[in-house]
């Protein structure tokens, strides 16, 4: 799966509340009500510069720290972001991405400027930076983490195959 959009960068240690502060995910369950809340605290102008097009949030080390609750993943796709790019996640994030079909990539962001043109490619595992002309590898995810973005998340996977239906994977 092959993607294309603009980096939106962000700096380390980014958690769950400046994906979406608690005063609202505990608030609504509306996620495209939340979604134009997203980052709000780094960037109030977040969800009206990435939603249009879509976009990569990109960040330094441990993105995601904080609570296990699944609206940040939720509400970063509902504000039609396409995939977060970052050194490092928290574990809890990185699974909850997975499971509600929210694509993230581990690798080396400090080539990555805010506004860069970027195709990432999840199957090969490359980044290429338009803008700078450069490629950024990074592992690509286990075949069973692919097929559940790739079914829409965990839910969506169940509903597609009547259970955890990954025969033949690795």
């Amino acid at each position: 799966m092959e993607l294309r959009a603009c980096a939106f960068k962000y700096g380390d240690d980014i958690n769950t509340d400046y994906i979406i502060s608690g005063k609202y995910k505990f608030k609504s369950a509306d996620m495209e009500g939340m979604a134009t809340h997203a980052m709000e605290d780094l960037d109030p102008d977040y969800y009206a510069k990435v939603k249009p097009g879509g976009g990569f949030l990109v960040a330094g080390k441990n993105f995601g720290m904080g609570s296990s609750r699944e609206q940040a993943p939720l509400v970063l796709i509902h504000s039609n972001t396409k995939t977060v790019l970052a050194k490092s996640f928290a574990r809890i994030f990185y699974r909850n991405a997975i499971n509600t079909g929210l694509p993230v990539v581990e690798c080396d962001t400090d080539r990555i400027d805010d506004g860069d043109e970027l195709v990432v490619d999840l199957g090969s595992g490359v980044v290429q930076n338009l803008t700078k002309g450069i490629e950024i590898p990074f592992a690509p995810l286990p075949s069973v983490m692919a097929q559940l973005l790739a079914d829409g998340g965990l839910v969506e996977h169940f509903k597609k195959h009547g259970g955890f239906n990954l025969e033949g994977r690795e």
